[in-house]
């Protein structure tokens, strides 16, 4: 178990993490979600014990991390810069790794290798940005920790490489039962790989939900009455958003779908469809229903 409490960390005048909490659950798969200077890779070297926190609390399994090497062995960090090991060769980096990890497979590690197609003693600086990508994923999973952090993990992949290393995190989670974390800006690599996902903004985790969860909870209602209705008209509704094209209103209600028509049509709905969201769409609504500017998610 991971848990981040109350968590501020600041670089001279900027506060990166401004008094952030979370936790997440031994064995599963995390989605860290947010634009560029959320605070995302600044959580990952903190629970990676590169950074040390300046006020708050973090612990793996109750221990604390940035001097406890004993700690520090079980977690393996990908960085979001994959320049840093351009002049080595990924033999270079499974040498390496397998002095830092007493984890570390060197079977797993040719395995993989073999399994993308990459040659392990090129220097990496011939390498592609996707190819570093990947060579850098692969020593994460030969390195067999308990907990795998994954900053950007997809970027500069293209599309095969991006089922590759998919494969190979599915294959991580169900042969060590490994916790991943995995921070991106891209929600569709979330949605595929995550079980729970929080959304982080300007140093704070502003929403925190399991996926299957999320998707459950919020709908898209599209109705139509005699005499249009306003969120006013349902207060045993939590309604999120609303507009009308034509003769039909448009509701973002969180809670039961079923309950949800039920009062629609008590209330005059001549009918009542339930709309299917995506998920980004599910974190707009949310983010503006906790009074966020959405807009600004990439700003």
């Amino acid at each position: 178990m991971i848990n981040v409490d109350k968590v501020t960390k600041k670089f001279d005048d900027f506060t990166a993490l401004d008094e952030m909490t979370l936790n997440v659950k031994s064995g599963s798969a995390y989605g860290l979600l947010g634009s560029n200077g959320a605070g995302k890779s600044t959580l990952l070297r903190i629970l990676a014990g590169i950074y040390k926190q300046d006020k708050g609390s973090v612990t793996i399994d109750g221990n604390t991390i940035y001097d406890n090497v004993e700690v520090k062995q079980k977690v393996f960090y990908v960085s979001d810069d994959v320049e840093q090991f351009a002049n080595m060769t990924p033999e270079d980096m499974r040498k390496m790794y397998e002095i830092f990890y007493p984890t570390f497979s060197n079977e797993k590690f040719s395995r993989l290798m073999k399994a993308i197609d990459l040659p392990q003693n090129k220097r990496m600086s011939t390498f592609s940005k996707g190819m570093k990508r990947q060579a850098a994923v692969v020593c994460g999973l030969a390195a067999s920790t308990d907990i795998l952090l994954l900053d950007e993990a997809f970027d500069g992949l293209d599309p095969t490489m991006r089922i590759s290393v998919r494969k190979m995190l599915f294959d991580a989670m169900t042969e060590n039962e490994s916790t991943v974390v995995i921070s991106s800006h891209n929600l569709t690599e979330i949605e595929e790989l995550c079980d729970s996902v929080g959304l982080v903004h300007k140093g704070k985790v502003i929403f925190d939900r399991e996926l299957d969860s999320v998707k459950g909870s919020i709908h898209k209602v599209q109705v139509a009455f005699d005499n249009a209705k306003t969120a006013t008209d349902f207060a045993e509704l939590e309604i999120l958003s609303e507009n009308t094209i034509g003769s039909v209103q448009n509701f973002i209600v969180n809670g039961d779908s079923d309950e949800i028509c039920r009062v629609m049509r008590e209330k005059g709905a001549k009918f009542c469809d339930v709309i299917p969201l995506t998920l980004n769409e599910i974190f707009i609504y949310e983010m503006e229903g906790q009074g966020y500017d959405s807009s600004k998610l990439d700003k």
